[in-house]
């Protein structure tokens, strides 16, 4: 017999564990250090720290953050078309 309600608390489940592996990647960082340019990105691929040569470029920091974020969204409206309820379980990643 079909449970409706056994199928939501999956869902929910499969909803926590990407939130938690979500606030996994959040306090994740890689460090680059390659021809003069520093770079510190979080596991959920958010600059935290760009310098070139020594010099700190909020600028250049800013536009690939964004840059990256609307690929994710790109990303995440594909799969949403592709999986159906995929997109609106994993919906909060790129915020």
């Amino acid at each position: 017999m079909f449970n409706p309600f056994q199928k939501m608390g999956q869902i929910n489940e499969m909803r926590k564990q990407a939130m938690q592996i979500q606030r996994e990647l959040q306090a994740e960082e890689v460090v680059v250090d390659k021809n003069g340019v520093h770079i510190v990105i979080s596991g959920d691929q958010k600059i935290k720290e760009l310098l070139s040569n020594g010099r700190s470029d909020n600028d250049v920091k800013d536009a690939v953050n964004e840059a990256i974020k609307k690929s994710q969204e790109a990303a995440a409206k594909k799969l949403s078309q592709m999986g159906g309820g995929l997109g609106g379980l994993l919906g909060g990643m790129g915020q």
